[in-house]
Parts: C-alpha cells; structure tokens; sequence
C-alpha cells in the first residue's frame, strides 16, 4: 500500500482517489519505514524478492522524505525572521492575520473567540463559516470596524474581520458561484498599502468534487493574477491542499511568493482531533517585501482545524534578495497553469449543465405524473 500511495501521485492525474495520496508523505514514510522493518524480522531479505521488496520501501520512505524536507528546521528558511526593533515605526509596517476554518458544525465559539482575543491578529479569516457563526463572532465588529461577510450553509461561508482599512475590498466566485474568495487592499497603520487576497475552495474527496481540477484552478487563478504584479501581497485561506503538492509549488512558482513555513517546521493544521493523521492545510503565503516576526499554529477551538497565525513585518528593502529564493516559472508550468484554469471553468460548466438536465428531467417527470 505504501508503495501504491508513493507512486499514484506521480500520474498529475486530478481524480480525488489520487490527489488524496498528497496529503499524508509524513504517514507514508511510518508505513514504508514500519513495513520494511516487518519484512526484515519475517526474514524476506533472504530471498532476492524480498530483497527487492525491502529496497522499493526504503525508496519510497526516502522519496517522501525529501519531499517534506524543506518544511522541516533542517533546510534554510525561504523567508527570513525580521529583526526590526519594537519601535513605533517598526509596529506600524507589521500585519498580523489569523486564519481559521471553525467547522461550520462546531458550536463552541467560545473557544475561538478567547484564541482571537488572545493573538489579537490585525486581520481574522474564518471560513466555514453559516449565520450561526456570523451571530457568534459579530462582536468581533466592536475591534474590528472593517468587514466582508459572507456566511454560507455550504460549509464555504466566509467570514473577514480587520481593525486595518480595507481598500476597495471584494467578494468574489472565482470557479464556483457558491464558493466566495475574498480580496482587497490593506491599508497598513504606516499608510503602505498591501494586496490580500482569502480563499477557501474545494477539496478533491468524494462528498465535494470528484477531481482537484477546481481547487487547482481557483489556486492558480489567484497565482496567475498576481504573477505580473510587483505591490507588496498575501494569500491567506484553507487550501485545502498541502504545501509539497506539485499545485501548491506550482502557485508559488507562477505568484512568486514565498511559504513561511520552509525551513520552519509542518505546523500541521489539519486534523486537530487525531494526532497521527495531521498534515498542513491552511496557509499564508506572501511576496518577498514581507519578513517573519511569529508564525504559530493556535490552539484547538473544537474544529477539525488548528487556526494558524503570522506576524508579517513589511520590509521592502528586503525584496531583492528574498527574490531569490522565490523559485521561478518555466514554460511548461506557464503552459500547465493556463490548462489548469481553463479545465476548472470548463469542469464547472459541466457540472451546471448536469444540474440543469438534473432539474429539466424532474420537472418533465411532475408534468408526466399530473
């Protein structure tokens, strides 16, 4: 099974059964490692079979490994810690943004509101959010004067609350129309101003698409509009994918932003209730004017996510040589991003046809039985 999990996705094929199999690399490197440990004690290295078995295992295990490597300390971190003092004018060029998916059946706001207050972030994100939750978290408005609110039964409700002006701010379907993403300029206590862009798209599993076209090409899409771009920017949300994706390294690479977690550690965010099934889901992703002052996983507020938090000091002058540890687009991913997006639309589409012929057919059946 180990080795099937390793080899699926290789194929770039985006059926669910085999994206999947980008999520757990830290899980298939203990099953890898564990199987061929077994198959030692059972004594298959005396028959040249075995022998063959044991050493695709330890492949597998190494291949996993080095793809989750740069997520650990022991690679140079992508984005640098910033080392400004605390004086006033250092404060006023930071931006500080929680992120958090609630689960839209959690009914334990509480939790979350002590972790907001807690972190006091300049920007919240929650998403997953229904009008239960926009009840629960209004009184976050009494800190937080600038907001778009978009709470949605579809567990895609997106909820963003911001003590920092919100220039021209926007709530958009990119792929979907009942998936919203949000966008807008923050105006930093500085005056600099700075892109955001929030999104929470589908993920590849089979109760919410049978493919990750859709959540690749709302990802890229993103990627695509910024990629000519040189103002200062981040992209924040559940991506409901993990950073080591070949869709994620592809984002970074036509955006040229950086991941802060390179070098930093996994901060797994997703699944807070099962220690051994944890991989990172939620991400803030940022261009290379940015440097770190914290970035940390939060603690549990009874959702299956841990919300994830970063102190980002906007530092331009570091732009040039950040730059350089963006890793750059060739023509095949500027190739690759455009047939992503246009097969998101066109899976989208479809979809909407089906529904329609869905509805069409069921009106013809009422007709038929009057």
């Amino acid at each position: 099974m180990a080795l099937v999990a390793t080899l699926l996705p290789l194929l770039r094929q985006q059926a669910w059964w085999i994206r999947v199999f980008d999520f757990p690399r830290l899980q298939i490197v203990g099953v890898s490692l564990g199987s061929a440990l077994a198959a030692w004690l059972l004594g298959v290295h005396h028959w040249p079979a075995g022998v063959v078995l044991l050493a695709l295992l330890v492949i597998a295990s190494g291949y996993q490994l080095f793809r989750i490597l740069p997520y650990t300390p022991l690679r140079p971190k992508q984005v640098e810690d910033s080392k400004l003092d605390g004086s006033k004018a250092a404060r006023q060029r930071e931006i500080s943004i929680l992120v958090t998916n609630v689960l839209m059946t959690n009914r334990d706001a509480g939790r979350c509101l002590r972790v907001i207050q807690d972190y006091d972030p300049d920007i919240v994100l929650a998403v997953e959010t229904d009008q239960w939750w926009l009840d629960q978290l209004e009184v976050l408005k009494a800190r937080y004067p600038y907001t778009a609110l978009r709470p949605l039964p579809n567990t895609y409700g997106l909820l963003v609350f911001s003590r920092l002006e919100l220039v021209e701010p926007q709530v958009r379907f990119l792929i979907d129309d009942d998936i919203p993403s949000f966008h807008s300029r923050v105006v930093l206590p500085s005056g600099e101003l700075v892109r955001l862009h929030c999104l929470h798209p589908k993920p590849p599993a089979p109760a919410e698409s049978k493919t990750s076209t859709r959540r690749d090409a709302e990802l890229l899409l993103v990627g695509r509009e910024i990629e000519y771009s040189d103002e200062p920017t981040i992209v924040a949300g559940d991506m409901n994918d993990v950073a080591w994706s070949h869709t994620s390294e592809l984002f970074r690479r036509i955006s040229g932003l950086l991941d802060p977690r390179i070098g930093r550690g996994l901060l797994p965010t997703f699944h807070a209730e099962y220690s051994l099934l944890r991989w990172p889901l939620d991400h803030i992703f940022h261009s290379a004017h940015f440097k770190v002052k914290d970035i940390q996983r939060l603690p549990y507020i009874g959702s299956d996510h841990f919300p994830i938090f970063i102190r980002l000091s906007y530092e331009p002058q570091a732009k040039a040589k950040q730059s350089l540890n963006a890793e750059k687009p060739d023509a095949a991913d500027e190739e690759e991003v455009e047939e992503k997006i246009a097969s998101g639309f066109e899976e989208e589409a479809e979809e909407e046809r089906e529904q329609q012929k869905s509805a069409n057919q069921g009106i013809t059946s009422t007709k038929s039985t009057k």
